[in-house]
C-alpha cells in the first residue's frame, strides 16, 4: 500500500541539552514536521511511504529532501515555489518548567502555495492512503485552500483519509477559527486521530474533560468519540491519544479508539525522563496507519501505535527512528530497557 502524507516540513532549531534559548550560542538543527514525521515513520515500518509539500528552491531545502530520503521516503511528488522554509526554535522543558515552541513560518512556499498549484492525479498516482493533519490549514488562508482541495480529490479517488487534528492556537491568525475550517475538513476524513483539545478546539465537541492533565477519565473519552462520530457519519473510527502530564519529563501515557461499533482502550505506559516529547502524537499517527493496515484486530493496531509513540518520548529529534520489531517488543511487554547483545 502506498501513503501519502501532505504538509509542511521546517528547520528545527533547538537549544542544547535542557539548556534556554541562546544559554550557549548555539542551535541545533535538524527538521521537522507533522506530516513529514508520518512518512518517516511508516518508511521506517517498511512502508511504501511518499511525502508532499512545496519548498523553496535552495541549498536548505535539498538538506531536507536528501535527509527524507535517507529513511526511505519517497520526495519526488514534491515541489518548489517562491517563499522561504519555516522554521521553528525549541527549547527543551524539564520538570516542572514546560518546553517553549517558537514559530517562525510566514510566508513559507506551502503557506503561499494556492489551490491549482499541486496536479492531484499526479500527487496520487498509485496512492491508496492519504494523511493530513489540521496544522496545514491552519498556516494561512491558501493553505487551507489548498488543504481541503487535497482532501476532496482523496475522496473523489477513493483514497482511505486519515486526519490528525492537531490545534494550533498560535497558527490560526488569518480570519478563520479552527471549527470553520476543520469541522468542513473532517467531512472527508475516515480516521481521525486526536487528543482531547484537538476534539475540543478544532470540531467544537466537548465533554467534561480536563486537558491540563491528572489522572483522566476513560469513560469520558468514550463519550467524546461517540460525539465526534455522530457529528460525522461517514467518519470510520477515531483514536483518542491519552497524556497525563506530571511533568515535563514524566507522562502517563495510552489512548482510546472508537469505530462507531466497539471502545478499544490501550495499555498505559508511565514515561520518565522523557528526552523529547515533540513529533509524539505524529509517531502514534504513524504507528496507527500501518496498525490498522497490518493488524486484523485493531486492539493490536492500537497498542502498536501507543507503545511506537511511547518509544519516541526516549529519542532526540521530531522522527521517530524505531522498527516494527522494537515497537513490537514493547507492545508484547518487553520494556524493561536491558542491554540488547
Amino acid at each position: 500500500m502506498k501513503v501519502l502524507t501532505f504538509g509542511e516540513i521546517m528547520l528545527r532549531l533547538k537549544s542544547p541539552g535542557m539548556e534556554r534559548f541562546f544559554q550557549s550560542p548555539v542551535l541545533e538543527a535538524t527538521f521537522g514536521g507533522g506530516e513529514a514525521n508520518v512518512a518517516v515513520s511508516l518508511a521506517n515500518y517498511g512502508m511504501d511511504a511518499a511525502y508532499l509539500t512545496v519548498l523553496p528552491d535552495n541549498a536548505i531545502a535539498d538538506a531536507c529532501v536528501g535527509e527524507l530520503r535517507r529513511f526511505g521516503v519517497d520526495t519526488s511528488r514534491i515541489l518548489r515555489g517562491k517563499g522561504r522554509m519555516g522554521i521553528y526554535y525549541l527549547e527543551t522543558g524539564a520538570s516542572q518548567r514546560a518546553s517553549k515552541v517558537v514559530y517562525d513560518r510566514e510566508y513559507a512556499s506551502i503557506a503561499l502555495a494556492k489551490p491549482g498549484d499541486i496536479d492531484w492525479d499526479k500527487a496520487f498516482e498509485g496512492v491508496e492512503w492519504f494523511h493530513i493533519t489540521g496544522i496545514t490549514p491552519a498556516i494561512s488562508e491558501s493553505a487551507m485552500q489548498l488543504s481541503l482541495e487535497s482532501v476532496k480529490e482523496a475522496k473523489k479517488r477513493g483514497i482511505t483519509v486519515s486526519c490528525d487534528l492537531n490545534y494550533r492556537k498560535n497558527l490560526w491568525k488569518y480570519g478563520k477559527s479552527a471549527p470553520e475550517v476543520m469541522c468542513e475538513l473532517a467531512k472527508y476524513v475516515d480516521v481521525a486521530i486526536a487528543n482531547e483539545e484537538d476534539c475540543q478546539k478544532s470540531l467544537g465537541v466537548t465533554v467534561d474533560v480536563h486537558v491540563e492533565g491528572g489522572e483522566l477519565d476513560r469513560a469520558k473519552y468514550q463519550e467524546l468519540s461517540k460525539k465526534v462520530l455522530e457529528a460525522y457519519p461517514n467518519m470510520k473510527l477515531i483514536a483518542i491519544t491519552l497524556r497525563e502530564s506530571h511533568s515535563a519529563d514524566w507522562n502517563g501515557w495510552a489512548a482510546c479508539l472508537n469505530d462507531g461499533k466497539q471502545f478499544y482502550v490501550s495499555k498505559k505506559y508511565e514515561i520518565r525522563d522523557i528526552v523529547d516529547r515533540v513529533g509524539g502524537g505524529d509517531s502514534f499517527a504513524g504507528g496507527l496507519i500501518y496498525g490498522l493496515n497490518h493488524y486484523e484486530d485493531k486492539q493490536a493496531a492500537l497498542e502498536f501505535a501507543v507503545a511506537a509513540s511511547c518509544l519516541k518520548h526516549t529519542i532526540p529529534g521530531d522522527f521517530n527512528r524505531v522498527t516494527v520489531d522494537e515497537v513490537e517488543k514493547l507492545a508484547g511487554g518487553d520494556g524493561s530497557g536491558r542491554v540488547q547483545r
